[in-house]
């Protein structure tokens, strides 16, 4: 009977790639350490620099604490066309490392727009109207730039690319998500379905995220669990709050407080037979208490529903 794999993030612990919503910065190995000792195996790396970079002294750092890299966030404005051959070079300089000290399963290069930089999406965040999104050029270039960056690191590394829908960034609805899925190469490029920022970018009260990994499918090859509270992103619909507000009143509540089904997912990854980690995040900014604590409580939950997994893998063998 399959287990759960269960990984954590250092935006857990307030290193989210945002410089306006950071939290209290504390240093890789103590965020290892709790990480570790609240019970995970596996981690992401960060913004780059956070963890050692030369190869060899990550993988001592991650055998130490037997934990496996799971993968790395790399945004990248794919808008505009003069920011790919950037992105590209920094993907394949971060895809490099991942590979250097990946095990099994193989880690992602998890590919995003560039977030919370343009204003306007900032600002609609959870509200998006189609009026906001991208034009039928726009998507042409927007997706030409994801399938060269995954192509390319695929070609240089062997890692596959995952792109992470996002909040605050031109993929956030679930037409967007499925219109960059039609308009890219299946191969290379896959989702990273992401509980908490599909239920807010969805834009009402609804929160059927089992609806939409049948909608994606077999193109969701990587989970990030995050929960989103429906009081909060009714409120910041309502008032009209940016990305940022959100974040700070709580909308990415701890795991089972918000509305997201995470039994449901469990046991839709278990019919799937879905092989890889599911990745805990839980944006802590400052005030917001223990990253220490929430990633207990976070993985003392998930354990609490792990039946649901581990039910539906043995009915399928």
């Amino acid at each position: 009977m399959a287990k759960l794999m269960v990984g954590n993030a250092p935006c857990s612990w307030g290193t989210l790639e945002f410089d306006s919503a950071k939290g209290e910065q504390i240093g890789f190995d103590r965020m290892l350490d709790e990480l570790a000792g609240a019970g995970y195996t596996g981690t992401e790396l960060g913004d780059w620099g956070y963890m050692p970079t030369d190869p060899a002294a990550l993988r001592a750092e991650l055998d130490q604490r037997s934990l496996v890299m799971l993968g790395a966030f790399v945004p990248v404005a794919l808008k505009d066309p003069a920011a790919h051959e950037a992105g590209i070079a920094n993907a394949v300089k971060t895809a490099r490392l991942l590979a250097a000290v990946g095990g099994t399963p193989a880690p992602y290069l998890v590919l995003a727009d560039n977030n919370g930089t343009v204003p306007e999406r900032t600002q609609l965040a959870g509200r998006i109207t189609r009026e906001a999104g991208l034009t039928p050029t726009e998507w042409r270039t927007f997706a030409a730039g994801a399938d060269r960056l995954a192509l390319t690191v695929f070609q240089e590394t062997g890692l596959r690319t995952v792109f992470h829908h996002h909040c605050a960034g031109y993929v956030e609805t679930p037409d967007e998500i499925a219109t960059l899925l039609a308009l890219t190469d299946p191969r290379y490029l896959g989702l990273v379905f992401d509980t908490g920022h599909y239920c807010y970018g969805a834009g009402s009260a609804a929160c059927d995220v089992v609806a939409a990994l049948e909608r994606f499918g077999d193109r969701v090859w990587y989970v990030h669990c995050k929960d989103c509270h429906p009081a909060i992103a009714r409120q910041a619909r309502a008032e009209q709050w940016d990305y940022f507000q959100a974040l700070r009143h709580g909308v990415f509540c701890e795991l089972g407080k918000g509305c997201v089904d995470f039994p449901a997912v469990l046991r839709w990854l278990a019919a799937k037979q879905y092989q890889g980690y599911v990745l805990v995040e839980q944006d802590i900014l400052p005030g917001m208490g223990s990253p220490k604590e929430s990633a207990r409580r976070n993985r003392e939950y998930l354990r609490s529903i792990e039946a649901n997994f581990e039910s539906a893998t043995g009915k399928e063998a």
